[in-house]
């Protein structure tokens, strides 16, 4: 039985790594044309949260709903986001960014590179294109990942020239927020650019 909120670095959990070992080995998921990755967040579901309720809004402005997968990566692992509301991934309240322990945020890195890379492999042909939109150490994990892995991303956002450009040492977190208009408008310019890739048939990734 469910015993409440789990409070502890969720990467760890055994809970979560059954989930994951589950999509991974098991979920058949549905081919579309783009997979868009983008970081869990604190609110759960996830879909109700501010920032991936305005993600969402501007990802239907643009594609249609069978033209994309939403796949949620994080302190959560790799969560296609039909799945949000199985357990463990809406019963968990973690924030990475609040840990001052260098060795878990090594630990995260890991286990998320790792965790990317596998779901990369099994759904190398399932995707005729991938974007992700993300920052810090989420977007570390994926660069990694996509290294270990070798199945490439088409579009990863926010560019990293603006991200230099936006970034402010002074703030506690110095890259900002995924919400940032800044961002959001490349997020909206790489998501139509992709779908008209698709629609020309220049996908560089096929």
């Amino acid at each position: 039985m469910m015993q409440g909120p789990l409070t502890d670095p969720p990467f760890y959990h055994p809970a979560f790594e059954e989930a994951f070992r589950f999509i991974v080995n098991d979920y058949p998921i549905a081919p579309r044309d783009i997979a868009i990755f983008i970081p869990c967040a604190l609110r759960k579901p996830y879909s109700s949260s501010p920032s991936h309720r305005l993600f969402r809004k501007i990802i239907t402005l643009v594609l249609d709903d069978d033209e994309y997968q939403i796949i949620v990566f994080g302190t959560c692992g790799v969560v296609p986001a039909e799945l949000e509301r199985m357990y463990p991934f809406a019963h968990y309240q973690y924030m990475l960014g609040r840990c001052p322990d260098e060795r878990i945020r090594e630990d995260f890195l890991e286990i998320e590179t790792e965790r990317l890379s596998l779901f990369l492999e099994k759904t190398r042909d399932i995707y005729r294109a991938r974007i992700a939109y993300c920052i810090g150490i989420f977007r570390e994990a994926m660069e990694r990942a996509c290294i270990r892995s070798g199945v490439s991303l088409d579009l990863l956002l926010p560019t990293r020239p603006t991200i230099e450009r936006l970034y402010d040492l002074d703030c506690p977190f110095p890259e900002g927020s995924l919400s940032m208009q800044e961002y959001l408008d490349e997020f909206r310019e790489g998501l139509g650019t992709m779908k008209e890739m698709i629609m020309s048939g220049t996908v560089t990734s096929l």
